[in-house]
């Protein structure tokens, strides 16, 4: 990785926005973490990568959903009315009123 240095003032309760050019290089954005590691007279910044949490209910539920695709039980078109309503709204949240 190339050499950046920049500058960054400390606010009176202690923050400092990272800089941007930082931010970039590590490749972090709002909400993600760093870690500081302090080494005599420097500070290491590093961005730290979590790993997803997975519910291994929802693991196993998936597995059943993709059994009955892979089988064909279990699956049934779209209404007519709501895939024309889903098709005319791309991209758009909104709730659809299925009929039963």
């Amino acid at each position: 990785m190339a050499s950046i240095e920049t500058v960054a003032t400390i606010t009176t309760k202690g923050q400092i926005t990272l800089p941007k050019s930082i931010r970039q290089a590590l490749g972090v954005d709002s909400g993600d973490k760093i870690k500081f590691h302090l080494m005599d007279d420097q500070v290491i910044v590093t961005r730290i990568i979590e790993d997803s949490h997975e519910d291994p209910s929802i693991r196993s539920f998936l597995s059943l959903l993709e059994k009955d695709i892979q089988s064909g039980r279990h699956v049934t078109s779209l209404p007519e009315a709501l895939a024309t309503k889903m098709l005319a709204a791309p991209g758009q949240c909104q709730t659809v009123q299925c009929p039963v």
